[in-house]
């Protein structure tokens, strides 16, 4: 059974998402202390987790980099907040997906059905265990990491995708109507302010590991991966 994680102070809400996710088979748990939530993540290790902006405390965009220090599954904020530069600070800090309320019930349902089908069911890059190596960079898609020599980073299903479709076809432009393409799946804000904040992701990864330059942009095009780093970082 997949274990939902709401963090979300509206209680009248909290009611309806977990009837409706009940209804559907899902276990859920409702932060009820807003001091202890990295602590009620830790024990209840959900597979997914429905995030509120407006919290006590500290708001959803801190919560978020939490849960990513410990987790990658899926992250779905649900917000009153219906600006772009909320939805950009929810992909900066790892969501996955961003729903803006009022919603319908049956839309966040298959959202939540979507996010679980790509990170563990029949649509998880994992399912063939399979590895992708430029270069000697590796990106293991089952367990979202990208490797290179000895240092290591992880990344979100997202992330995996544009790479994966960058070191399938290295040195190759791919467009970012591909890219679009390819990451869109079900999700509600994918435009091309959107994919300009995962490249960036993209290239962080890439920097943490000590590549620098290897993803270049082709104006007008999109984007290429050039195994440009040799055999140092």
């Amino acid at each position: 059974m997949f274990k939902i994680l709401i963090v979300e102070d509206d209680a009248a809400l909290v009611s309806l998402l977990t009837e409706h996710l009940h209804r559907f088979g899902y276990d859920t748990l409702a932060i009820d202390d807003f001091e202890t939530v990295r602590a009620q993540f830790e024990a209840y290790e959900p597979h997914l987790v429905l995030l509120d902006i407006n919290l006590p405390k500290y708001d959803g965009y801190y919560w978020c980099r939490q849960f990513r220090s410990l987790s990658t599954c899926p992250i779905i904020f649900i917000s009153g907040r219906d600006g772009k530069m909320d939805q950009v600070m929810a992909i900066e800090n790892g969501a996955d997906d961003y729903m803006t309320k009022p919603f319908d019930y049956e839309i966040v349902m298959a959202k939540i059905k979507s996010q679980l089908r790509r990170a563990y069911g029949s649509y998880a890059a994992g399912q063939n265990e399979r590895t992708l190596s430029v270069a000697g960079l590796l990106l293991d898609i089952e367990r979202l990491t990208l490797s290179w020599k000895d240092n290591r980073v992880e990344i979100s299903h997202t992330e995996a995708i544009i790479l994966d479709e960058l070191m399938k076809k290295s040195e190759q432009v791919v467009s970012r109507d591909r890219l679009l393409e390819k990451i869109w799946d079900d999700q509600a804000f994918v435009d091309d302010n959107t994919l300009n904040v995962y490249v960036t992701r993209v290239r962080k990864k890439l920097a943490a590991l000590g590549i620098h330059d290897g993803l270049q942009t082709v104006r007008g095009r999109g984007y290429r991966l050039v195994p440009n780093w040799g055999d140092t970082p």
